[in-house]
């Protein structure tokens, strides 16, 4: 398809997916619960920490999340008393267990006392025109904390070749602004050209059929070269396009 077709193409489909329709059936209507700035976050956080498999069962398994937490994300993650950590352990998403749950409200509680928050973890490492090593810098003071092992496979890190789906989601919901009422664009200090696609099954199946990515594997490689060419077709705002792939892939069937 010739650039100008593909543009067209993929900015009709933003404009049908990218409304207020979107949030009834995605897991971005956990941070929509709330008003203040560091509830958003954390809620968003931990909604996009488990965002993978049925998104019924996602959505139902983060608003058990909040309710853990009393509804009151940030005030536990900072006021939470070592016993009220152990309602926590019953729950499970996936592989994601109750143990690493309290680590993450453990990691939270570090990342807002000891690094100014998740906004100014992200802001202080921009590097390159991505967010890459500013997502490898939050993984390594977010395990400052005690944990186990296993519960560092919960945050990707694109160094490690990974594409990082889940926390480029977070970061999706946090910065773009899209005027529609979906992402919520709250972080003013990182622009929304730096953001990368959250590349999963969908998304990447619909970019290699659309000629976005030739790379077969769902790694760093590939998502950067998708990145390069979302920022050719719009490179203030190039994962407008992620709703695009993402309701051509899941709500419209393509393989």
């Amino acid at each position: 398809m010739e650039i100008f077709k593909l543009k067209s193409f993929l900015d009709d489909k933003v404009l049908q997916y990218n409304n207020s329709n979107f949030i009834d059936s995605d897991p971005v209507q956990i941070p929509h619960l709330f008003t203040l700035k560091e509830d958003r976050e954390i809620a968003g956080f931990l909604a996009a920490t488990i965002a993978w498999g049925n998104r019924k069962m996602v959505i139902n398994n983060c608003t058990k999340m909040m309710m853990l937490m009393g509804n009151s994300p940030h005030d536990f993650v900072m006021s939470h008393q070592p016993h009220q950590l152990e309602k926590l352990e019953n729950f499970v998403h996936r592989t994601f267990n109750g143990g690493d749950f309290t680590t993450f409200i453990r990691g939270l509680r570090h990342i807002y006392t000891n690094h100014g928050g998740l906004e100014t973890t992200f802001k202080e490492h921009q590097k390159d025109g991505y967010l890459h090593y500013s997502i490898n810098q939050l993984k390594q003071k977010f395990f400052e904390v005690e944990h186990q092992q296993r519960t560092q496979k919960h945050i990707a890190d694109p160094l490690r070749n990974s594409a990082a789906k889940r926390i480029h989601l977070f970061l999706r919901w946090m910065v773009r602004n899209d005027n529609a009422g979906v992402d919520l664009g709250i972080w003013k200090t990182i622009s929304p050209a730096l953001l990368s696609c959250p590349l999963d099954v969908h998304s990447g199946n619909v970019a290699r059929k659309l000629g976005l990515i030739t790379r077969k594997q769902d790694d760093i490689k590939a998502l950067n070269e998708l990145d390069t060419n979302l920022r050719a077709l719009d490179p203030s705002d190039p994962v407008k396009y992620d709703y695009a792939l993402f309701g051509l892939g899941v709500f419209e069937g393509w393989k």
